[in-house]
Order: C-alpha cells, then sequence, then structure tokens
C-alpha cells in the first residue's frame, strides 16, 4: 500500500496535565507569527494573545507553558504534497497550493468570509455518520472539541433508506449477524431431537418477525447515537455535503436548504456503497443489494446471490439456513484475498447443506416474467453456453463503490486513487490537504472493517488533541466471515506468507477436528478445519492463524492478541487449552503441511488412525481398544470400524 511508504511525522508535543484541566490547542486561528496556541474557553476560539498568568496548573504545581506554537511539528504528507505546501498543526497556511497536483480547482479557494476571519465554526467536522466518524467525533468531543457531524443517507436504488450509523449498523455487521443467529437457531432445531428434544416436525420460519425484530434492535442503535451525540455536545446536520474549499463544507437538506460550515480539521468518513454492474441489462431496475435486502418486510423466496465476496457468501449462507432456495452465482474465486484452501472450505460446506453454486458464470441480462418471477440470463465462460433460471430476487453483491462523487473533493485538492476513487492518505490517515483527513472504508489501502474504522478514528481525535501521537496498526487485524460455519482469520494467509518469505521459509501446521457439539447430532465436520501459517526458522513466529467452525470469531480473537504481541508457535503450543471447546484445538496442532501426514488423523477419523506424534497429552501410547482396531483392519475384506479416541 502506499501509505507504508510515507514517513511518520514527528509526535506532537504535549503538557502533562490533571485530568480536571482543560485541553489546550487545535487548530488555533492565530496567524503563524503568533508564538502561542490559545486555551479554549466556551467552547469558542480567542484570537486575542495568550495571557499565561490564566493557564491553569498541572497535578504537580507545574504552570503549563510548554504549548507553544509548534511550526516545526507539521503533519507528515504524502510523497505528492511538498514540504512548503504544509499546514500547521494550528491550520496555519503556508502555500499548501503549489503542492497539490494541477487541476482545475486544487489552487481555487472560492468565497469563505469564516476564513478569511480566521474563525471557524467548529474545531472538528465530521462527514459521514458511520462507526468511523462517529468515533473520531466523540472522541474530540469527549476531550473538550467543539465537534459537527454531517450525515445524509442517500436512498438506494430500490428508495430504502435508513438512520444514523453508518452501514455496520443499518445495513452490515448488525443485521447480518442477527440473521446469521436466526439460521444458526433453525440448526439447532434441527439438532434437538438428538438432544432429546420433543419438538414439532415442521417449524416454519417467519421472515416478517424476524425483519421486525432486527429493524427494531437497528432503529434503537440508531436513537442511541444520537444520544450520545447530544450527550457529547456534538452537533448533528442531516444534510448532504459538498466542499466549497479546504475548510468550509456547503451541507444541503433534502428539501434543498443550504448550509455553510467552516472547521480546523476536516476527517472524511463517508465509507461505501454496493456497486451494480450497470453492464448487465436490467441490474439496477429488478436487482437490489444488501442496502435493501435486511429492510425487506417480506421473505425474498427464491435468490440468486451475484458474486464471490463475503458479503455474498454470508447472505446467501443465512438465506439458505432460513430455508430458502439460494444460488450464488460465481465468475471466479471465493473470498478473493482470504486463504484459497479455506475459502474452498466454506464454499464446500455451504454446497453440502443446501446453497447452490453456478461456477463460472456471469449474468447477462434480468428481466421481469408475467407472473412477477425475474428471469435471469447468464453464461458459462468456459463453455460459452448461456442458459436462463427463475427467481423471486436477485441479489447483487459485486463490491463495493466509494461514498465521494458527490463531496467536491477536487474544490478542496484532496486527491483520490485513479481507478478506485478512495481517498490517498498517510500513516495519519492525513490526505493531500494536511488538515483534512479521511478514515475507514472511503480511505486508500485501509481494510473494509468496523474495528479499524472505529479505532482509527478514536487515535486521529487523540492526535488532534495532542493526547497521543499513536497511529494505527493496520497488520495482523483479525475479522471473521459469519457464513453457516465460520471463518476467522488473523494475519497473513499462506499465500501472502509464501510470496513475502519464500516457500522454503514457510511451515504451515494444520488439522482437521470435530466439535463435540457436532457428535450427538451426527453433524458433518468434514470442513472443521484449522491451519497455522508460521516462519519454519525456530521459534517459528506465527504469521497467520485460519479457523474453520462453530464461533470462529469468538476463537480468533482470542489468539489475535497472541499474534499481535509476536507469539511463536513454541509458545502457542505451550497454551494449555480449556477442555472440552473447539478453541484448543489450535493448542493442539502438531501436524506440519511438509511432514505428509494425514491432518485428519488429530481426530482418529477415516482414512488413517492417529501416529505417534499426533496423539493427544491424555493416550500417549495405543491402548487396547486400538490395538484391536489395528489389527482387525489389516485382515483382508475386514470392514471399517469405527475410531473411538477421546481427543
Amino acid at each position: 500500500m502506499a501509505d507504508r511508504a510515507w514517513k511518520q511525522g514527528p509526535p506532537l508535543a504535549r503538557a502533562p496535565r490533571a485530568d480536571s484541566e482543560p485541553p489546550l490547542h487545535f487548530g488555533s486561528a492565530a496567524s503563524a507569527q503568533q508564538e502561542d496556541a490559545c486555551p479554549v474557553q466556551d467552547e469558542e476560539w480567542p484570537v486575542q494573545p495568550l495571557n499565561r498568568s490564566q493557564l491553569p496548573k498541572t497535578s504537580q504545581g507545574l504552570k503549563v507553558d510548554v504549548l507553544r506554537s509548534q511550526k516545526a511539528h507539521s503533519w507528515p504528507l504524502p510523497e505528492f504534497v511538498t514540504p512548503r505546501g504544509l499546514l500547521g498543526v494550528h491550520g496555519t497556511r503556508t502555500g499548501l497550493e503549489a503542492g497539490v497536483p494541477a487541476g482545475p480547482s486544487s489552487a481555487q479557494e472560492g468565497p469563505a468570509p469564516a476564513m478569511e476571519a480566521g474563525q471557524r465554526d467548529y474545531d472538528l467536522l465530521v462527514i459521514g455518520g458511520g462507526s468511523g466518524g462517529l468515533a473520531c467525533a466523540k472522541e474530540a468531543a469527549h476531550l473538550g472539541k467543539k465537534v459537527a457531524v454531517v450525515d445524509y443517507v442517500e436512498p438506494s436504488p430500490r428508495g430504502t433508506r435508513w438512520g444514523l450509523g453508518g452501514t455496520c449498523v443499518n445495513v452490515g455487521c448488525i443485521p447480518k449477524k442477527l440473521m446469521h443467529q436466526a439460521a444458526l437457531l433453525g440448526g439447532m432445531i434441527r439438532d434437538a431431537p438428538h438432544y432429546g428434544w420433543e419438538l414439532a416436525r415442521q417449524t416454519p420460519h417467519s421472515w416478517g418477525k424476524m425483519a421486525e425484530a432486527v429493524q427494531n434492535h437497528v432503529k434503537s442503535l440508531n436513537w442511541g447515537h444520537r444520544v450520545q451525540l447530544q450527550d457529547r455536545k456534538v452537533k448533528y446536520f442531516n444534510i448532504k455535503a459538498s466542499f466549497v474549499n479546504k475548510h468550509t463544507v456547503r451541507g444541503v437538506t433534502k428539501d434543498g436548504k443550504e448550509t455553510l460550515l467552516s472547521a480546523e480539521h476536516i476527517v472524511i468518513a463517508t465509507g461505501g456503497r454496493p456497486r451494480y454492474p450497470m453492464h448487465v441489462e436490467g441490474a439496477l431496475e429488478y436487482g437490489i443489494t444488501s442496502d435493501d435486502l435486511f429492510w425487506l418486510k417480506e421473505s425474498p423466496g427464491k435468490t440468486l446471490v451475484v458474486g464471490a465476496s463475503y458479503v455474498a457468501l454470508e447472505c446467501a449462507g443465512f438465506l439458505t439456513g432460513l430455508g430458502l432456495d439460494t444460488t450464488v452465482m460465481m465468475r471466479s474465486i471465493p473470498l478473493r484475498g482470504f486463504d484459497q484452501q479455506m475459502s474452498s472450505l466454506v464454499t464446500e460446506y455451504m454446497a453440502s447443506h443446501g446453497t447452490q453454486f453456478l461456477r463460472g458464470c456471469t449474468p447477462l441480462r434480468v428481466g421481469r416474467l408475467p407472473d412477477g418471477q425475474l428471469q435471469v440470463t447468464w453464461e458459462n465462460l468456459a463453455s460459452g453456453k448461456k442458459n436462463t433460471g427463475t427467481f423471486d430476487t436477485v441479489l447483487w453483491a459485486v463490491g463495493r463503490a466509494p461514498e465521494t462523487g458527490g463531496l467536491a473533493l477536487e474544490k478542496a485538492g484532496v486527491s483520490t486513487h485513479p481507478s478506485s476513487r478512495k481517498i490517498l492518505v498517510n500513516a495519519q490517515e492525513a490526505t493531500s490537504v494536511p488538515h483534512i483527513y479521511a478514515i475507514g472504508d472511503v480511505a486508500e489501502g485501509r481494510p473494509e472493517l468496523t474495528p479499524t474504522a472505529v479505532a482509527a478514528g478514536k487515535l486521529l481525535a487523540q492526535r488532534l488533541c495532542s493526547l497521543s501521537s499513536d497511529v494505527m496498526d493496520y497488520d495482523n487485524v483479525p475479522t471473521t466471515v459469519f457464513t453457516p460455519l465460520e471463518y476467522g482469520c488473523v494475519g497473513l494467509s499462506e499465500e501472502e506468507a509464501v510470496a513475502r518469505h519464500g516457500e522454503e521459509h514457510v511451515e504451515v501446521y494444520h488439522a482437521y477436528y470435530k466439535p463435540l457439539e457436532f457428535t450427538v447430532a451426527e453433524r458433518d465436520a468434514s470442513q472443521c478445519y484449522i491451519k497455522m501459517v508460521c516462519l519454519r526458522e525456530p521459534p517459528q513466529l506465527v504469521l497467520g492463524l485460519h479457523f474453520l467452525g462453530p464461533s470462529a470469531g469468538e476463537v480468533t480473537q482470542g489468539f489475535a492478541l497472541g499474534i499481535k504481541c509476536g507469539a511463536s508457535y513454541q509458545q502457542l503450543m505451550r497454551t494449555v487449552g480449556i477442555h472440552p471447546t473447539c478453541a484448543e484445538e489450535v493448542a493442539k496442532l502438531r501436524i506440519s503441511k511438509r511432514s505428509g501426514l494425514d491432518p485428519t488423523a488429530a481426530e482418529g477419523k477415516p482414512p488413517s488412525l492417529p501416529g505417534p506424534g499426533t496423539r493427544c497429552a491424555c493416550h500417549p501410547t495405543p491402548g487396547p481398544l486400538e490395538a484391536q482396531i489395528q489389527e482387525v483392519e489389516t485382515l483382508p475384506g475386514a470392514p471399517p470400524l469405527p475410531h473411538i479416541w477421546c481427543c
């Protein structure tokens, strides 16, 4: 990623202060010649010179007199911005236009009376009310800054709209996980008779009841965010924002009323929206996306999911689990960017549990039949053969596009990636304009994950308030794909590790396992699999962990801490597991791919018995039953016997 090459600037100076003291400088409007920063008083920015005698004292009794002008402590800039095109920490102007790439508006500021007067409406203006933007705004307000948030949800082509909170809260993580849970409960109902529960054979699912409950919870979260902003005295504007110049944003309400807002620092956190394949005839007219699925009042019925991303597979997974006829159309590989062995196991499990797959196919057109159903025509890329099918719903899950088109970024001189249109940022989330930042999905090279956006937003607010100089570390970020059999991972995939370190320097430990919960219910555990990617040289630093099985997110979150702290394979093997859990299987990985031994042996599964090097601690040597099985299975024509071990 380009931001890796940018140098991190010097940390911001800060004075020690007691918790009761008001925070000091943040985007002072004083000129470049003014020596001292001005403290905040009643949420307004004074322009008068600083009276040192009025400064508070620290808990050590020392006057706070170390906060001088930080002209030398400038925010680091991307490579395409020259040092003389820098805005200082306090927003003093030093000719940034000279370093911005040539463009029709990059050197044009436009009228801005507030800017000319050196007075801003806010210390921080956040554009976007999603997870990252709200986290940044709340943190800055908590630290005493005058903050505003502008947010506006453009309705989807189907007319779906929602409240404050962004994609995660409204049409992403939260409703997805709840519907995933609904599907898992269906599986538990089918398991229940094995555990003695006498249930009716037919237990129908009501999409309407589920959707209403999920949507009510989402609305409660919308309200909760509004209350939190109010409690922190963050001003909220439900307006569509676009830049007028480097410090000023124009907001337009749905009724067309305009508002001008100015700020010393601006954070862009507008996220992204699902793409429509506009080259497919009827895609926009008849298809929906994840922006619509979670707000449907009625069941989508027989559904075609187009795409192979985690959004596609997660949605297809819970739709199948809820009893709907679901087909996934994949052009190429599933879960691009994830470990491909794990991705294949994910789709294998889904296929074995009812989800249908059209592999190597791409849609050509969608039309509506007289009976209301949708007719989809697609092409098999290998054979060139065209086929048709009928569905009640077509769900597009072919990627996401950043919400940058309507921001008029060129008026502020903010640069974007030429192909992705995402905003270019450096290690401190700064754009080509040093007092304008971008976090979350809208920033180039950042993982499209809620927790990273939240963490980056909080750290950015702390840096702007001189509370910390820490920047977000995007390495070893754990995540989970909530497919029917969940896939959790942290660190490098096997492919990435080999590409980075060379195959001869990588050791992969792996095993299939059977969750205890699967045994009584006689569930198939063929795809329950773990692998740990390590450096081969002792102590074998763990480069990545990949877990496929129940509660994968909970398992991965725990091990992510160790991997983040530089855990080695040897350390993990000395970790005592919690018995009986799926997570303990990670601490029992003994078979390497290089050894060629059967990874199913760890569970005593066919086709082979566990060897001495793969036994659990409670069975270091063969017992009488195992010896008997080994003897019988060597007889000609002997039928296979069950392999029974406790671990």
